[in-house]
């Protein structure tokens, strides 16, 4: 996921996407413990969408 794209979407929008993303982080956190996930670092790469996201976010408020 690309900063420059994060940036032209809404603060609604971005407080969507991430806790969209801290929910599906979280069962990734459950199938990991269960033995159901093969690639564990889509989780390292969620984990960094998500601060990237809150990054922007917390950007936007500053600037406003």
């Amino acid at each position: 996921m690309e900063t420059s794209d994060l940036k032209l979407k809404s603060s609604e929008e971005l407080r969507d996407m991430a806790s969209a993303m801290k929910a599906k982080l979280q069962s990734f956190g459950f199938d990991l413990h269960a033995g159901k996930v093969k690639n564990v670092r889509e989780i390292r790469e969620m984990r960094k969408d998500i601060a990237r996201i809150l990054t922007v976010l917390r950007q936007q408020s500053v600037t406003k």
